[in-house]
């Protein structure tokens, strides 16, 4: 039954309307946190923390919210972050790519993505694409080889992952791929959201668990437990190995997962474009300190070197403001607009780019300035002990990690 109003006017109320519409195995494989899941906790609570500090006349009546990211425009400083096998609804990445389309946004693609590149760069050709440290170099330059023909802009490496395992609240069974065996099993949990399985019904397709953007030339995608199989078995790399990577791509080069000052220093002598301080989500290493903590030692540290982004716990308008305030060029969101894709599609990832942008654009007014450039530290109520730093001499104030 079509909701009355599908509009929402929360990232919250996004995610209890997933709940509410997928069978829970699937909602399961939304939930993040790895362990006790205190760093998933973490990132969102940091920014509860921060407070603003308006101001109360002077306020601009035409502001900008736009910027750049390793030079590709975008309507703001929100990208979509690449995430794996959106298969919570029919047209999964495709659909994602539109909505950022539609709002002159960034698309992140993972490399486990359910959606081949060439589809999903045809409906949003501002792409980056995401790869893993997987496979040997000859495949990796395939895969590469494949973005670049499709039209990716930039490559985001991501690092951060140490395949932690384990959630005190149970984690999802995922099967390795959805035949007719595999459906009637499921079907008693499928069964009581009839609106999403009515979704795939009308396609007359079951939802792909397979990854495309890493078959080979010549073979067959593989399954996401079969990708994930062939990474988790790959050697980790080195630097020499990043830098190596950076220079195959030879573009844009954004690397994902960097917590500590010295991996950043690290980074920008293997000559990426960006980084992003991130903690996977919360999915790697739990108690992991929730980003917006270490953003401002990065920065401070690398920012006039390297354009610095940041994802984790990115849930408002105003966490934007408050991460672009402590020295962030812009931010990646993840399971905010998959809620928003599970709740009501294409439209639902729309929502909730519009629920950023309208209180990015409220906190923007209400601290007087005229765009997310002129955002900055005294615009923030910082408490004490707030900010840290790993791997690095601490700023003042801030204790080292």
């Amino acid at each position: 039954m079509p909701l009355k109003n599908p509009w929402f006017e929360t990232v919250a109320e996004a995610q209890r309307r997933a709940e509410k519409r997928l069978p829970s195995m699937v909602y399961g494989a939304l939930v993040a946190g790895s362990e006790r899941g205190r760093t998933v906790h973490g990132n969102t609570g940091a920014f509860a923390e921060l407070g603003f500090a308006p101001r109360v006349a002077g306020h601009h009546a035409d502001r900008d919210l736009s910027t750049t990211v390793m030079g590709v425009e975008t309507s703001m400083p929100v990208l979509i972050s690449p995430t794996g096998v959106q298969a919570v609804d029919p047209d999964g990445e495709v659909a994602v790519a539109r909505a950022a389309a539609n709002r002159g946004v960034i698309m992140g693609l993972s490399s486990f993505a359910s959606k081949p590149v060439e589809e999903v760069a045809a409906a949003n050709p501002n792409l980056f694409f995401q790869v893993y440290w997987s496979g040997d170099r000859d495949t990796m330059v395939q895969r590469m080889d494949r973005a670049r023909r499709a039209g990716a802009k930039a490559l985001i490496a991501t690092l951060d992952w140490s395949f932690s395992n384990g959630r005190d609240w149970g984690s999802p069974t995922i099967p390795e791929r959805i035949d007719v065996k595999t459906a009637l099993k499921m079907a008693p949990g499928v069964l009581t959201r009839p609106g999403w399985l009515w979704r795939f019904a009308k396609t007359r397709h079951l939802p792909d668990l397979t990854a495309p953007n890493l078959q080979p030339p010549g073979g067959a995608a593989p399954t996401f437990f079969g990708a994930y199989g062939e990474w988790m078995q790959t050697p980790p790399p080195t630097w020499e190995d990043v830098a190596w990577l950076r220079k195959e791509w030879d573009g844009p080069f954004l690397l994902k997962g960097v917590t500590r000052v010295d991996d950043a220093r690290k980074a920008v002598d293997a000559g990426v474009t960006a980084l992003s301080v991130s903690n996977h989500g919360g999915n790697n290493l739990d108690t992991t300190p929730a980003t917006i903590r270490v953003l401002p030692s990065i920065a401070e540290a690398v920012g006039d070197q390297v354009e610095v982004l940041l994802d984790g716990g990115v849930r408002r308008g105003g966490d934007v403001a408050k991460a672009l305030a402590l020295g962030a060029r812009a931010v990646l969101i993840g399971r905010a607009y998959l809620w928003g894709l599970a709740a009501n599609g294409q439209a639902g990832v729309e929502n909730v780019l519009d629920i950023m942008r309208g209180g990015l654009d409220s906190a923007v007014l209400g601290l007087g300035r005229a765009g997310v450039g002129e955002l900055c530290p005294d615009d923030l109520v910082v408490p004490p002990g707030f900010a840290l730093t790993l791997g690095g001499d601490p700023a003042p104030g801030a204790p080292a990690g």
